[in-house]
């Protein structure tokens, strides 16, 4: 098992907004791909397929972090705090919504050898 931290972080624009906040979460990419410990992001968008229905905001970022210090060392960085204050936390942001989690890979109470 590892000790990575997978987060789904979705976004719900606002009216009219969908291609203006994707563009914003776009520029996020290279500084963050820059960080280390950040071993995949990326942005992406819901797309209709009849093999998956399911409902989602229509923004989600694919992360993948080497660990949980390396995510939150990166939830603190300025630029990204910056975004949420601006795009997200502020009246006239571009999103409406917003739900951020992560996830492991390790289930409970796994028998992890001991090296």
């Amino acid at each position: 098992m590892s000790s990575k931290v997978y987060c789904l972080a979705q976004f719900q624009p606002k009216t009219g907004k969908e291609d203006q906040l994707f563009k914003v979460l776009q520029s996020l990419e290279p500084n963050t791909l820059r960080e280390n410990g950040c071993l995949q992001y990326t942005v992406t968008r819901h797309i209709k397929s009849p093999f998956a229905e399911g409902t989602s905001y229509p923004i989600v970022f694919n992360e993948i972090w080497q660990d949980m210090v390396a995510f939150e060392a990166h939830c603190q960085r300025k630029e990204i705090v910056d975004f949420f204050n601006t795009y997200c936390v502020a009246e006239d942001g571009l999103a409406a919504d917003w739900n951020v989690c992560v996830y492991s890979d390790e289930p409970n109470e796994y028998d992890e050898p001991k090296l």
